[in-house]
């Protein structure tokens, strides 16, 4: 009753934020529709309350609890002030934090040695593992042998949202101030250029982008140096890049989608691990499986989950289904079969490694973790590197704060190049884009094999991913409409069901902060060109293409309410039309411990 009553909440509530005007979705959000131009602003006082810090970090997670807690460990030892503050916008520390995860625990040592001794909750290691290739009923083992980019031997399993948030209170301990629920709206800059600090998204703004009677005004958050630690994606960190031309190569992306269940005791066994490649995508498209069994709070737990790069080329393709679509496979579903699923979400995730890391200072600030492009794709992970960037800034940073009023930690780059972040994703560069040759899995994999597995990643060439993943999608012509399973409601499931179990929740009377920079491109150009693909690429059910009002064709409509934060909109949408902008802080999903 309690997911009925969840599904027809966010099903109602997202009609609700409904800006239709003249039979089109009309966007209001002030990114778009200056509030300079609007009357309805002339008389609102736009003054923001200050404070000023040493450093500011955009992002509570792993990279950016890292760098605070070195600049306090740093500042302890020294005998110096140092005031760190750290914006989160999920309503508590964790409750955005969505990953597999398997870590490794090199950076946790260095930044903590006895970790375990503070109860950090990093217990499960990895006792067994298999990697297989599926085919639609079978499974082809391949060896594990050393070098193998997913050999896990002495990682350990855990729910990182319950990592993240001891790391919170490790933080807050140190002297660190944490505001979560705090969305970092703006980027502020001094008169030189250099970044000033951050702005806190403004409150009391109706869904017609006009102020209400409760309105209030950000702050403004200043410091010396501001760290970028949003995560694969971050929307701030996305203009510095582009202020600061800080790209040289395009990133290439993911859409990780998950699921936790609670299993059959019978079956569980815990610290067992298993990566999957081939079945039910085709040879050509790059994407696979996690499933890990982990004992957590007593309970027999699997977080299991499917990775779908985002350049796929058919518009049809949906990663939902086709993550849906895995957990029917025999030897997966087996597994399953009994149990409960008591969590779900996605995340998009960095995939261009290291030929689309980019430079990561400017004047003002830096970028860390995976807001930097740092994850490791071939190992599927990006914990570690990230908790050691935002130690390697915070040391950067440091020696600068006394006699600067504004910090460009430039010996931050040289430094992590010389670390094992950018050694190891130096050496692995050309495992993902070697799927893009027309031999596809089976090309890379024995790319792998020879060049990495045998050769280290020392081959004196680097190989490219093309065009940007948005612009990789084909025609609705070139391809035919997929046609996948319905769900059983045991093993696959409706995506608002789905969506039901992550607890994501928005402020209805807002602009929607999906916001769109033409309003006539969806159905100009999306729904003529590609049938509509964000109906299909969004893991939460966000848009859909409904009946005029006018009875003549169809709309967009924009489900805000039901957004969970993943960016996947953002990178596929094949104009790059779509831009994700904060929301209110405190919004979107409330996972436990993702």
């Amino acid at each position: 009753i309690q997911m009925r009553l969840s599904v027809a909440r966010l099903f109602r509530a997202s009609r609700q934020v409904n800006n239709v005007v003249n039979g089109k979705w009309t966007t209001t959000h002030y990114t778009v529709k200056e509030r300079s131009k609007d009357p309805r602003w002339a008389d609102v006082d736009m003054t923001r309350v200050t404070d000023e810090y040493d450093v500011v970090i955009i992002g509570g997670g792993p990279g950016g609890l890292s760098a605070a807690i070195r600049l306090r460990q740093l500042a302890e030892k020294e005998g110096k002030e140092c005031r760190v503050c750290v914006v989160e916008k999920a309503a508590e520390l964790g409750a955005h934090t969505l990953s597999g995860a398997v870590i490794e625990t090199r950076a946790l040592d260095e930044l903590f040695p006895n970790w375990s001794e503070l109860g950090a909750p990093v217990y499960q290691k990895v006792t067994a593992e298999s990697i297989a290739i599926l085919t639609q009923t079978g499974r082809i083992p391949v060896p594990i042998v050393p070098g193998v980019p997913l050999a896990n031997h002495g990682n350990y399993i855990v729910r990182l949202g319950h990592v993240v948030k001891w790391l919170g209170e490790q933080a807050e301990a140190a002297g660190v101030e944490i505001y979560p629920g705090i969305a970092a709206a703006e980027v502020l800059y001094n008169e030189d250029g250099s970044v000033k600090g951050v702005a806190t998204n403004d409150v009391g703004i109706a869904k017609d982008g006009s102020p209400k009677d409760s309105f209030e005004r950000g702050m403004e958050l200043h410091a010396k140096c501001t760290i970028f630690a949003e995560g694969c994606r971050g929307h701030l960190s996305k203009q510095v890049m582009s202020k600061f031309d800080l790209k040289e190569h395009e990133m290439s992306y993911g859409i990780g989608i998950k699921e936790l269940w609670q299993i059959d005791p019978a079956k569980h066994r815990p610290g067992y691990i298993e990566h999957t490649m081939g079945w039910p995508l085709t040879s050509t498209q790059y994407g696979g499986s996690f499933l890990y069994h982990i004992e957590s709070d007593g309970l027999p737990l699997v977080s299991i989950g499917f990775v779908n790069a985002l350049d796929y080329s058919d518009p049809y393709m949906n990663p939902y289904q086709e993550f849906q679509k895995y957990k029917t496979h025999p030897s997966i579903a087996k597994q399953l079969e009994g149990g409960k699923r008591i969590g779900y979400g996605a995340r998009a995730i960095n995939e261009g490694g290291f030929q689309t890391v980019p430079k990561l200072t400017f004047p003002g600030g830096c970028l860390i973790g995976c807001a930097a492009g740092l994850l490791n794709v071939a190992k599927l992970k990006g914990t570690h590197a990230a908790m050691k960037s935002g130690m390697v800034a915070a040391e950067a940073i440091f020696p600068e704060l006394e006699n600067n009023k504004t910090v460009t930690p430039s010996s931050y780059q040289p430094a992590l190049d010389q670390t094992y972040v950018m050694k190891e994703l130096k050496a692995c560069r050309n495992i993902r884009p070697a799927f893009n040759s027309a031999l596809g899995m089976y090309g890379a994999l024995a790319y792998a094999g020879l060049f990495y597995v045998l050769g280290r990643g020392k081959e004196p060439w680097t190989l490219q991913h093309g065009k940007p993943d948005n612009e990789k999608l084909q025609p609705k012509e070139s391809c035919k409409p997929i046609e996948y399973p319905k769900p059983d409601g045991k093993l696959t499931f409706d995506l608002l069901t789905s969506v039901s179990l992550t607890g994501t929740n928005h402020e209805e009377n807002q602009p929607a902060h999906l916001t769109l920079m033409d309003d006539s491109v969806p159905v100009d150009v999306n729904l003529t060109k590609f049938d509509g693909p964000e109906a299909r690429f969004c893991p939460a059910g966000v848009y859909e293409f409904v009946p005029s009002e006018s009875g003549s064709g169809q709309r967009l409509q924009i489900n805000a309410q039901n957004c969970i934060h993943c960016k996947t909109c953002d990178i596929k949408d094949p104009t790059q039309n779509i831009n994700w902008v904060t929301p209110q802080g405190g919004e979107g999903p409330k996972y436990n411990g993702m």
